[in-house]
């Protein structure tokens, strides 16, 4: 073999070494990221039975949070963990279907997440959250361009929908940001944020 082919060789093992190492270094990260992950509706979930590929599935959470599995039919899962989920199944299927199921969850496809920030900032509008882990106040006004001239961060007002009703709170962000030990107050998908106007 010559040099050259040796070269060309080397080079490509290094590249498949390196992405093959990314893919180590990124993979657990997913997966831990879908273990904190909250399912909603509209994610694309998959249902997968060790051993039962018939029993493998995907089914999209529901407004109600349900989805549709083989054999048990609707299991809510909205609301909980891939690992929660799971469990629910699995213990379903235990019940006069199969001995010891091992049941995988995951999710195929997230849901878009939208929130929505209007009054004193720099550009109102409906942002998609940056990520699947949690959306601070802060963080979500930070989406949008942060506050205007005008603002008053101590007067924001958060509205969402609990239960077919909504629930209308009053946050001090000047006090989120001021205190070091100050627990962050969490966006919720479908949260309309109204940053008030200063009297001064």
């Amino acid at each position: 073999m010559g040099k050259t082919n040796v070269r060309t060789l080397a080079g490509h093992l290094l590249r498949c070494a390196v992405l093959l190492g990314i893919a180590c270094l990124t993979a657990p990260a997913a997966r831990a990221q879908q273990a904190n992950y909250l399912l909603a509706p509209n994610d694309l979930v998959s249902v997968t039975v060790f051993q039962e590929d018939d029993l493998a599935t995907k089914s999209r959470v529901g407004n109600d949070g349900m989805i549709s599995v083989p054999l048990i039919g609707a299991v809510h899962v909205g609301g909980k963990s891939v690992d929660e989920a799971a469990q629910m199944i699995r213990t379903r299927l235990a019940k006069g279907y199969l001995v010891n199921p091992q049941v995988n969850v995951g999710v195929v496809e997230f849901a878009k997440r939208l929130v929505t920030v209007l009054g004193q900032v720099t550009k109102g509008g409906t942002f998609e959250f940056p990520n699947q882990g949690p959306l601070s106040l802060l963080q979500a006004i930070g989406l949008a361009g942060g506050y205007s001239k005008t603002a008053n961060p101590a007067k924001i007002i958060v509205k969402r929908r609990v239960n077919g009703k909504e629930v209308v709170t009053q946050v001090n962000g000047k006090e989120l940001a001021g205190k070091k030990d100050a627990v962050p107050f969490e966006v919720l998908p479908g949260d309309t944020i109204t940053v008030s106007e200063s009297i001064f």
